[in-house]
């Protein structure tokens, strides 16, 4: 039976692009030149804007996760600016916020944001590829000593870690997990599986398998129409299923990441490609899915 019940959309941004906070999305900014056109983003998203995209679909709460705020600022600022927006519908109830986990800084900063009883985890982008051009960061990062010891200032603040990754990165977030057994590490989109050859789509399952085989580490299944050209539900329950099977429905959750995901799907075409993707597992792996897992790790109140 296809799942009907709450759900908690895992991963979105917000932005207010008269704030100049989101360089990014400025025309002709370099930072993410390897998304291609990103135009169709270049407007504000608000939580109205978010509600509108939801529609009638059953949208009790949301996870905002930080939109790259102008790393020469103060990423409080994101945090504060969350703070004072709209909460009626659950629209960003949880927050994901940044901080530089190899600066110096980062036991500061990591205790400013945790101030917040939104504030739920911080985001790290990791992200490396042996083609410099789709490369968001360096290569080794996780194992740099900077970047373990923000990870432990991390920990003592009870917050979750996501990473923006792929399954080059695999191999060495396994062993942070396993080095910080009691730091929940929530992996952004998939893991990444935009790479759809054979031996990509095998690099892929093979680093989910590492992933998974450490307890304190979890996936979300956000953006999963991002990865290949053929949206068809073949190629997304492959995905999708990718993950589940890896994890199981006890580590695994949606997310949209809308407004980005828009290129890809409509958000209600999201919804329920998803839900009937996951029809034929139990209704209680369904609910923990689509809200339960979400709930938990983001620590949502019941």
């Amino acid at each position: 039976m296809r799942y009907a019940g709450p759900i908690i959309d895992a991963h979105h941004h917000l932005w207010d692009l008269s704030l100049g906070r989101h360089r990014w999305l400025d025309e002709g900014d370099p930072t993410l030149a390897s998304m291609g056109d990103i135009s169709y983003m270049r407007h504000d998203y608000l939580p109205a804007d978010f509600r509108a995209d939801v529609g009638a679909h059953n949208i009790v709460g949301s996870v905002h996760i930080e939109a790259v705020w102008d790393r020469a600022r103060d990423a409080e600022e994101e945090t504060i600016w969350l703070d004072g927006l709209d909460k009626a519908h659950g629209v960003a109830a949880r927050y994901i916020a940044y901080a530089p986990l190899t600066s110096p800084d980062a036991p500061a900063l990591l205790a400013a944001q945790a101030a917040h009883p939104r504030v739920a985890g911080v985001r790290e982008t990791i992200r490396w590829h042996p083609d410099p051009a789709r490369a968001w960061a360096e290569r080794g990062l996780v194992d740099r000593a900077d970047f373990r010891a923000g990870v432990a200032a991390l920990g003592r603040h009870d917050l979750a870690l996501e990473l923006l990754m792929n399954p080059h990165q695999a191999a060495e977030v396994a062993r942070l997990a396993h080095d910080f057994p009691n730091q929940l590490i929530l992996i952004n989109h998939c893991c990444s599986p935009s790479e759809r050859d054979a031996a990509g789509m095998a690099r892929w399952r093979d680093g989910l398998a590492l992933l998974a085989a450490q307890s304190n580490v979890a996936i979300k299944i956000s953006n999963f129409g991002a990865f290949s050209p053929d949206r068809s539900l073949p190629v997304l329950r492959e995905t999708v299923m990718g993950c589940i099977e890896a994890f199981g429905a006890a580590r695994a959750m949606f997310g949209t990441d809308y407004p980005v995901a828009r290129r890809n799907m409509g958000y209600g075409a999201m919804v329920e490609a998803f839900a009937e993707i996951i029809a034929a597992l139990s209704a209680g792996e369904q609910r923990a899915l689509f809200h339960d897992n979400a709930m938990q790790f983001y620590r949502f109140e019941g």
